[in-house]
C-alpha cells in the first residue's frame, strides 16, 4: 500500500511516501496510524495529535474509523485553509 505524507507530516517523518505491507489485523485508518507509530519514532511524533490530521483513501476524504479494505493509497495531511 502507498502511504503519502504531506506538509508538516512530511517534514517530521523525513520522507513523502512509503510503500508498505499492511498486516491483516490492521483494518482501519486508526489502526494503520497505530501500526505506523509502532514502527517509526518519527511517525509517532508526526501522528502525536490526531485532532489536526486529515486523511484520504484513494484520493477521497475519510475519517479515522474508515475501513482500509480496497485501499491502495492513503494520504495524511494537515487541515487545509485558504480563500
Amino acid at each position: 500500500m502507498k502511504i503519502l505524507y504531506f506538509a508538516r507530516l512530511r517534514q517530521i517523518i523525513g520522507r513523502g511516501q512509503d510503500e508498505i505491507e499492511i498486516p491483516t489485523n490492521v483494518k482501519t485508518i486508526s489502526a494503520l496510524i497505530d501500526f505506523l507509530k509502532s514502527k517509526d519514532e518519527r511517525a509517532a511524533e508526526a501522528f502525536g495529535d490526531l485532532r489536526v490530521l486529515k486523511v484520504a483513501i484513494n484520493q477521497k476524504h475519510a475519517t479515522l474509523d474508515a475501513q482500509l479494505q480496497g485501499a491502495t493509497e492513503i494520504a495524511f495531511f494537515p487541515p487545509v485553509t485558504g480563500g
